[in-house]
């Protein structure tokens, strides 16, 4: 599975639950956040300042979602990505 143009193809992170003095915080919890932590799977060839198995933050409303090879993934354009670790 190939990216073309200024599309980048992701896997979300899925962050552990957060345990704050004896409370269970998970991903419904935090509704205030507006970032989505993923995996890039493939770039685009027009994609610059990111590579793949680099790790991006991108905002959660962005994208596509497809199922490829019974796995789940999101297809996004380099302008939705906000950070790269």
């Amino acid at each position: 599975m190939q990216a073309i143009n200024y599309y980048m193809v992701v896997s979300d992170i899925k962050e552990e639950h957060k345990k704050i003095a004896g409370l269970i915080f998970t991903e419904k919890t935090d509704v205030d956040n507006r970032y989505v932590k993923a995996n890039v799977i493939s770039c685009g060839s027009r994609v610059e300042g990111v590579k793949n198995n680099d790790v991006v933050f991108y905002d959660k409303q962005a994208g596509h979602s497809i199922t490829y090879d019974e796995r789940f993934y999101k297809v996004i354009k380099v302008s939705d990505v906000v950070l790269v670790e």
